[in-house]
């Protein structure tokens, strides 16, 4: 098994950051808060219909389109998981990358 990437605080502790992998857009409410945090522009807001398939959705309204965070930039990420503190619907998945 590989090492994980690691990295160190200012004071020299050494931590693992958890990149992010995927957001449900299932369950987000599309409150912004994950792209205001994010110090890399790895999300971005869309309408829930162009990455959920609506038509299964009793409530879903064609005029009334809901906003909804989808990653973008997932490269960009630098695994502090700032986005999954400010969530409050949980949802993003984050992991561990091999080094």
């Amino acid at each position: 098994m590989s090492d994980k990437i690691t990295g160190r605080t200012r004071g020299g502790a050494e931590w693992v950051p958890e990149f992010v992998t995927d957001l449900n857009a299932e369950t987000c409410i599309g409150c912004g808060r994950c792209y205001k945090v994010c110090p890399r522009d790895v999300f971005n807001l869309v309408e829930r219909g162009d990455v959920v398939d609506m038509e299964d959705d009793d409530f879903y309204d064609e005029d009334d389109e809901m906003m909804v965070m989808t990653i973008v930039n997932a490269d960009d990420c630098i695994g502090c998981v700032a986005c999954a503190k400010v969530c409050p619907k949980n949802c993003h998945t984050h992991e561990a990358a091999a080094a």
